[in-house]
C-alpha cells in the first residue's frame, strides 16, 4: 500500500519565531506588563542588525535585493553549471534589465546561497560570531518562554514522526519576506536542519496563493495532504482557496489558548490531517 504523505505548509515570522512582534513591542503588550518591552525591543533590533549584515556579508544581498525570487530553483534553466571557484561576483556585472545573461549570474548566486545554507552556520562564521549568535538565541529563547525551541520542537516531531508506519510527513516553509533574509533567519533560528534549501519559498510579489498551487504541484496526487499553520490572513484565505485546513497561531498567553509556543505539538496538528476535518474544511469553505 502507498504510504500516504503529510505537508506542514509553515509561515515563518510570528509563527515559528517572534521578531515583528518584538520590534514593534505587541509581543511584550500580549502579557499585560509582565513583560519588559524595552528588553523585547532591543533584543530585536540585535537580531535585525545581524540578519541584514549577514545577508550583505555572505549572501550577496545588496547586490541581488532587487531581484527576490519566490525560491532558489527558480532560475536553474539559466545556470550552465560553470565552476565558480574563481568567480569574481563583484565584477560580473549583474544589473538591470534582468534578461537571459542577468538571470545566469543571478542564478550563479543562488547556487552559492543554496551550499553554504546546507553547510549551515558553523562552517561559514568565525568562533566569536557562534557565540554571540548562540547567546542571542538563548537570550531570545529565554525572553518568549522558549517559544523558539518549543516551535523547533514541533517541526522536528512533524518531520519524524513515527507513530503511524502508513505516513510521512514534509515540513515546507512559505514566508512573505524576502527569500536571502528568511533563509538566514532559518540558519540563525536554527531551523536549517529542518528546511532543506528548496522547500523555502517567498511569496513577496507573487503571494501565498501561488506558492501553495507550486507546492500542490510538488505533491501532486492523492497520497499528499496539507495543513497551513500560521498567523496571518493571507495564508488563511490561501488555505481557504486550496481547501487546506488552517491552524491559526496567536501570541496571546492565556488559556485555553494551545495555538501558539509552547502549546502547539505535532499530536495537535495531526488531528488536522484526519478525513473527517478535511471534509469538514471543505464544506466551511465552499458555503
Amino acid at each position: 500500500m502507498d504510504r500516504k504523505t503529510n505537508v506542514y505548509v509553515w509561515d515563518m515570522d510570528e509563527t515559528l519565531i517572534l521578531l515583528k512582534s518584538l520590534l514593534s513591542g505587541t509581543y511584550a503588550a500580549a502579557f499585560n506588563g509582565l513583560k519588559n518591552v524595552e528588553n523585547g525591543l532591543k533584543i530585536g533590533k540585535i537580531w535585525e542588525h545581524h540578519i541584514l549584515q549577514t545577508c550583505d556579508t555572505y549572501f550577496f544581498y545588496e547586490q541581488i535585493e532587487s531581484f527576490n525570487q519566490p525560491y532558489l530553483d527558480a532560475l536553474n534553466e539559466y545556470d550552465d553549471n560553470l565552476d565558480l571557484s574563481d568567480y569574481d561576483f563583484s565584477r560580473d556585472g549583474l544589473g538591470v534589465p534582468l534578461d537571459a545573461l542577468n538571470k545566469r549570474k543571478l542564478a550563479y548566486r543562488h547556487r552559492v546561497i543554496a551550499e553554504k545554507y546546507r553547510k549551515g552556520f558553523y562552517n561559514l562564521l568565525n568562533q566569536d560570531l557562534v557565540k554571540l549568535w548562540e547567546s542571542l538565541y538563548e537570550l531570545s529563547d529565554t525572553y518568549t518562554d522558549k517559544w523558539l525551541s518549543s516551535a523547533r520542537a514541533c517541526l522536528e516531531q512533524c518531520a519524524g514522526q513515527k507513530r503511524e508506519a502508513e505516513f510521512e510527513h514534509v515540513n515546507v516553509l512559505v514566508t512573505s519576506g524576502a527569500l536571502v533574509p528568511s533563509l538566514v533567519k532559518c540558519l540563525f533560528f536554527r531551523l536549517d536542519n529542518i528546511f532543506t534549501s528548496n522547500n523555502v519559498y517567498s511569496s513577496l510579489e507573487v503571494g501565498k496563493l501561488q506558492c501553495f498551487m507550486w507546492i500542490k504541484e510538488r505533491f501532486e496526487g492523492e497520497n499528499f495532504r496539507f495543513c497551513v499553520i500560521g498567523d496571518g490572513w493571507e495564508e488563511c484565505e490561501a488555505a481557504q482557496s486550496m481547501n487546506w485546513p488552517f491552524v491559526q497561531i496567536q501570541i496571546d498567553p492565556h488559556p485555553p489558548n494551545i495555538n501558539r509556543f509552547p502549546g502547539l505539538t505535532s499530536r495537535d496538528l495531526t488531528h488536522y490531517f484526519s478525513d473527517e476535518n478535511i471534509e469538514e474544511t471543505v464544506r466551511e469553505n465552499t458555503k
